[in-house]
């Protein structure tokens, strides 16, 4: 385990699995499209003692757009729920390898938890090293899961929370609102960066979701996320990231901020670029989704003239 890197792997987990300061979570979540039920997956099988943390219950409450980043009083809470120390390790893994582990390693992270890792190759690593899965699920890990998302609906709602025991420090320098994108378009501090695939981007292909037009924010490059990782699914070594990001005419020296459809796969290229020494890559958390739906005088967006 790296403090410099953003993964580990399926060994070290092994190893250190049971001990008192490593939390593991499962983060799987799957487009709607694909019609799996991430909660009864874990169930049937899941690495032993991990929680699950549901992207879709741990979320900002106040705003149609799909599990937009929660305020740091549910956050706390939920995690406080899970029963996540602020000393503890903690890993994060999903049911494809690299999909929606780092969307949560992020969230740690935007609320000053570093000691934060995704595990390489998520579950699919996990199975091929031969290491055991838990079938059942235990009462206590359960009830831990629907806390902490009643505790979010409660925070929501008004209430107060107690028993928050984790304490958050917001880092908004990784966390970018529309205004900031907006504001780039004009100041262009940031090169953007988009993780969906070539076809979305350039207008081409539909998006997933129902009533949202594909298409890209103007002045956006492309690096559809799985290109930061191989077959297996394992992350790139540092310098075959590097190649994929100067090869889509990105510069290494300029800040970049990253995007796709809903949050998710951008922190997809943020865990990537960790990988290389960018420590501080801010994700646009609505994403494509909240910028497509806004009028297009005021949110331009930019579709190819390459027709199939």
């Amino acid at each position: 385990m790296a403090q410099d890197d953003s993964v580990v792997s399926a060994q070290w987990l092994h190893e250190h699995l049971g001990q008192p300061d490593v939390k593991v979570l499962d983060a799987s979540w799957y487009m709607p499209v694909e019609k799996r039920d991430p909660w009864q997956e874990y169930q049937v099988a899941h690495i032993p003692g991990a929680l699950f943390f549901d992207i879709d219950g741990i979320v900002d409450l106040t705003t149609d757009l799909p599990h937009m980043l929660p305020s740091q009083e549910a956050f706390a809470a939920a995690v406080s729920a899970l029963d996540i120390k602020n000393h503890d390790k903690v890993i994060v893994y999903d049911g494809k390898g690299f999909f929606s582990a780092p969307r949560v390693w992020w969230m740690f992270r935007v609320y000053g938890h570093n000691k934060i890792w995704v595990l390489d190759g998520g579950l699919p690593q996990w199975r091929t090293s031969g290491f055991v899965l838990e079938s059942s699920t235990p009462g206590d890990a359960v009830q831990k899961t629907k806390a902490a998302n009643s505790v979010v609906e409660r925070i929501y709602n008004g209430q107060l929370a107690s028993d928050v025991t984790f304490q958050t420090e917001f880092q908004p320098h990784i966390f970018w609102t529309l205004e900031k994108v907006k504001h780039n378009m004009d100041a262009q501090s940031h090169q953007v960066v988009d993780a969906r695939s070539k076809g979305r981007f350039d207008g081409v292909a539909p998006e997933p979701r129902e009533g949202v037009r594909s298409g890209h924010i103007p002045g956006t490059k492309c690096v559809p996320f799985p290109e930061m990782f191989d077959d297996a699914p394992m992350l790139l070594p540092a310098d075959e990231i590097r190649k994929k990001f100067e090869q889509a005419g990105i510069s290494l020296d300029r800040p970049i901020v990253v995007t796709c459809g809903s949050g998710v796969t951008a922190c997809i290229l943020a865990l990537g670029l960790y990988r290389i020494g960018k420590q501080d890559i801010p994700v646009y958390d609505g994403s494509w989704t909240e910028w497509e739906a806004l009028p297009d005088h005021d949110y331009p967006k930019v579709t190819s003239n390459v027709l199939n």
